[in-house]
């Protein structure tokens, strides 16, 4: 017996299958407990009877079906079991139809990997607490300037983007684009680089970023979509990337110069944990805020890339995760001896070492500290799994203390 409870490991599964269609059985790990979920789908191959969470009998259904080896293991929905998409919301089973009515979907590689870079990324924003059920989002339009996108973090995944008119499709259509992430006052354009260093699609990226300015300005007075998110399963990823850019032979196709900020976030517990401070109204001077006494905050902005000065000391946040600032900072270093220091995660560490050298001075603050200087919750993410309190107090030895 299976109960769809909100929440649930199934009801998650269910979720992010409604949304994108099919999920990688490798990357399971992102919905929860791996264990736990690897025997849930084994189990839901099999008809099970499904009760809602008022104890009522929905039926017996064979909910999942997985095909496909190794990094193509693909886990889709049965066609028996989508009527019970309408106890996750009223226009969820309308949804999926108008997506996949047909329910063919492609064996071929290049198009099973790249629903997998969407699924990924749809539930990575899951676990951050933001609203990616497209069936519960207003669709964007692009006729007049007013508010459709809601106030609270919303993903719009790239199909529904990309699919707003023919001009817009035909000029993005091939970019590497997951989905746009809408926040309060801020949009960030979504990539999935998973296990591999990510081919910028040249000028197909510029005309993206150029399509996600419009739809902010005209569906959540947003004027620039100048922020994206880049995920990556480690940090060498992010590491590698960087390093490509510097081999660039068009520096106008970097992908700094197509977004000036550019957030990398690991595909794992702390990621999600990153990713829900960057949803937070005025993150970044909430931020500054907590870790920075506001002595050591500029006055005025500065013409390198810092954040705060400690005596002669310039101090650089990185625990945004913004590669592109590296990429300024790493240009600015060659031209000055002022001593820099860099605030990160203790994950962020190494990368940073093996990327600015020795010399910057790293320090290290705690996850958890930061998220409890912020306010944030964890525990009712905690129990579902998608987070572990995996570093101590901010106030350790290294780390920027705020006098008190």
């Amino acid at each position: 017996m299976v109960t769809l409870r909100p929440g649930s490991h199934v009801w998650r599964l269910l979720t992010v299958l409604s949304a994108v269609g099919e999920f990688p059985a490798q990357s399971l790990h992102l919905l929860g407990s791996e264990r736990s979920l690897e025997k849930l789908v084994h189990r839901l191959e099999s008809p099970q009877e499904i009760r809602s969470l008022d104890g009522a009998v929905l039926g017996s259904f064979k909910l999942l079906t997985v095909s496909g080896r190794r990094e193509k293991r693909t886990i889709r929905l049965c066609k028996g079991a989508l009527p019970l998409l309408q106890s996750l919301h009223p226009a969820a089973l309308s949804n999926y139809l108008a997506m996949y009515g047909a329910y063919r979907f492609s064996s071929n590689d290049a198009h099973v990997q790249r629903n997998h870079r969407v699924a990924e990324a749809l539930a990575i924003c899951l676990g951050a607490g933001v609203e990616v059920r497209p069936y519960a989002l207003p669709s964007l339009q692009k006729q007049e300037i007013r508010q459709v996108v809601p106030g609270r973090p919303s993903f719009y995944i790239a199909r529904n983007l990309k699919r707003l008119d023919n001009t817009e499709m035909n000029k993005t259509i091939f970019t590497r684009l997951t989905g746009a992430l809408f926040c309060p006052d801020i949009c960030y354009a979504v990539y999935n680089a998973r296990g591999a260093v990510m081919k910028w699609s040249g000028m197909g990226e510029f005309k993206t970023a150029n399509h996600l300015t419009e739809l902010a300005r005209m569906n959540a007075g947003i004027p620039q979509a100048d922020h994206a998110l880049l995920l990556g399963e480690c940090m060498d990823i992010a590491l590698q990337t960087l390093l490509e850019s510097d081999k660039s032979k068009r520096m106008e196709l970097r992908f700094d110069r197509i977004y000036q900020h550019i957030h990398y976030i690991p595909m794992n517990s702390q990621g999600m944990r990153m990713l829900r401070i960057l949803t937070l109204p005025d993150w970044n001077e909430q931020m500054l805020s907590v870790v920075f006494p506001p002595e050591w905050r500029l006055p005025t902005p500065s013409t390198v890339e810092c954040d705060a000065q400690r005596d002669t000391s310039l101090i650089l946040s990185h625990l945004d995760g913004d590669i592109a600032r590296l990429v300024r900072l790493r240009q600015a270093l060659e031209h000055t001896d002022i001593p820099y220091e860099v605030l990160c995660f203790p994950w962020q560490s190494m990368f940073l070492h093996r990327y600015l050298g020795d010399r910057v001075q790293l320090r290290e603050i705690g996850l958890e500290a930061l998220e409890t200087a912020l306010g944030i919750e964890t525990s009712d993410a905690a129990k579902n799994g998608l987070i572990r309190r995996d570093y101590g107090d901010a106030r350790s030895e290294g780390g920027f203390e705020r006098p008190s």
